[in-house]
């Protein structure tokens, strides 16, 4: 396709309609380049430096609590003041940047929505400015929708405070090329949504607010921080006015919690305990270490020792600095099956339970029908108060060998947990390389995290070949034998229309499982699929 030049030095490689044009403005392009230009080539050395730091994993060590930052971790600071809509944030859902999503998520009466851009969302041209599209309406509150059937969705007149999480420093935008590069998808993301939304949030007495996934270092919220000073100053917008949330999914931002939170202090929010994406950060990045195989990925729980270090740790580090500690994702979708209900909803409260007695301050939920069970159990600890940051948690000392320890995790590889990483996997990447990033299966809503599991999981264990319960060693030729068994069965379930779409997926899964060194993403891979 020609390239469509819309700005000095800005060139578009995908077709532009009308209404996209009043996202992708002369003006919100220029914001942009000033952003590339400013900060892509500090990005790039960032990435270079996550090489680095695996290369020394893959040759046997192990990270620390840095030395170098010590005295960062041993003196007296506070983030900056949170914003009064941001105190109370006990329950949170989160969803992809679909119109009805945006809508039902915002109605749902959780305190936050997070409309993601990130794991949960398929980022094909269309669905990246759509969604800008959405969240500039959802903004102004004018947002409507109209289903096939002819019902209508609009906004309460009370609806959740809306954070956007742009897409990790690890990804490129590949349809938009700055001086003939493409621009970093978090960039594009962040900037297109702060361009035209932040004077009208802040008109209303909100914010511009974020998520930031997918960090390794502090070094890496130090370049979010300078793109949030960057951008306060080119808009006109007050100095710490952009909140953020970091996500603490990666094995290494665990040991930089506290300097995370310093580096973003003017502009920090909190911290959120991003279960699944850390678990395959661990095994991403301890690969090639038996002593890091971790059995199927449903024993993998909070309650597992190196998981709870991780999880309390988090709590002690954000609230001894002021900042809000948000729980992980409950993603189970609501069945028609009573029975099926009954043991999830269950299994929800109990993991809220367990987050509110630990001292987090809010929780994540996949859909609407868990905001009653997860608000009815922080609203029992936390009364009318927003937040339990007084509990400083001075009871919890957590060492690297505990945020290491996955030789203490119960639990077995069988050939069912093989078998559903499989399925998993293949069924999620299908609908993902059709535009759909969130998807519900079997009762649980699936987004790019937990098929990086199932993926690393299936690399792990065939590259070490480890022996199942039931006496089966994990090898190439029992990979593709489960594989090509599971495959036949999602054809014979899933429509012909669907098969092209399952058939990329498990040649994809197949490049990734296979390969003699470990893929970083799968997404990575999996991009150049997508229009």
């Amino acid at each position: 396709m020609e390239a469509i030049q819309t700005a000095a030095g800005v060139h578009i490689l995908a077709p532009v309609t009308l209404q996209q044009e009043e996202i992708l403005t002369p003006r919100a392009l220029e914001f942009l380049r000033y952003l590339h230009c400013s900060f892509n080539e500090r990005r790039k050395k960032l990435l270079a430096e996550r090489q680095k730091r695996q290369q020394a994993f893959d040759r046997g060590e192990l990270p620390d609590f840095l030395p170098e930052t010590e005295h960062i971790r041993h003196s007296e600071w506070k983030v900056a003041p949170i914003p009064a809509d941001l105190q109370d944030r006990r329950v949170e859902i989160t969803g992809p940047v679909d119109r009805k999503m945006i809508i039902n998520a915002l109605n749902s009466g959780a305190k936050v929505f997070m409309a993601d851009f990130e794991d949960a969302n398929s980022p094909t041209w269309e669905n990246c400015i759509e969604g800008q599209i959405n969240l500039r309406d959802a903004v102004r509150k004018t947002i409507e929708y109209l289903s096939p059937e002819g019902k209508r969705y609009e906004l309460n007149s009370t609806t959740a405070v809306l954070k956007v999480r742009p897409r990790g420093w690890h990804l490129e935008e590949k349809h938009l090329l700055i001086d003939g590069e493409p621009i970093s998808a978090s960039l594009f993301d962040f900037g297109l949504f702060i361009f035209h939304n932040a004077h009208e949030l802040l008109s209303q007495g909100s914010g511009p607010y974020f998520y930031l996934p997918k960090l390794e270092s502090h070094r890496e919220a130090r370049l979010w921080n300078d793109v949030f000073k960057a951008s306060e100053n080119y808009l006109c917008i007050p100095r710490g006015c952009i909140k953020a949330t970091v996500l603490i999914e990666t094995i290494t931002a665990a040991f930089e919690m506290e300097e995370i939170i310093y580096e973003l202090r003017q502009h920090m929010a909190g911290l959120n305990a991003g279960r699944w994406d850390y678990i395959f950060s661990l095994i991403k990045k301890f690969h090639k270490h038996k002593e890091f195989i971790l059995p199927d990925r449903a024993e993998v729980t909070m309650n597992v020792p190196f998981m709870k270090a991780y999880a309390e740790l988090l709590v002690a580090t954000c609230h001894k600095r002021g900042a809000h500690a948000i729980g992980g994702m409950s993603a189970f979708i609501p069945s028609r099956d009573e029975a099926i209900n009954a043991r999830a909803f269950a299994n929800v409260q109990a993991d809220k339970e367990r987050e509110a007695s630990q001292g987090y301050d809010g929780t994540w939920v996949a859909h609407p029908g868990l905001v009653p069970i997860a608000k009815a159990v922080f609203d029992r600890y936390l009364g009318d108060q927003p937040h339990q940051k007084h509990r400083l948690r001075q009871d919890v000392a957590v060492t690297a060998t505990n945020l290491l320890d996955t030789l203490s995790t119960p639990g077995k590889i069988t050939l069912q947990g093989v078998r559903t990483n499989i399925r998993v996997a293949i069924l999620y990447m299908a609908y993902w390389l059709k535009g759909q990033g969130a998807v519900a299966i079997n009762n649980l809503m699936e987004d790019a995290a937990t098929a990086e599991i199932s993926r690393a999981q299936l690399w792990q264990w065939l590259h070490h070949q480890v022996t199942t319960a039931e006496g089966v060693q994990l090898n190439e030729t029992a990979y593709r034998n489960l594989r090509q068994e599971i495959y036949q069965q999602l054809l014979a379930e899933y429509p012909e229309t669907f098969a092209d779409k399952l058939t990329a997926a498990a040649k994809l899964l197949d490049r990734q499982v296979l390969a003699k060194e470990f893929p970083e993403f799968l997404t990575l891979q999996a991009y150049a699929l997508l229009h």
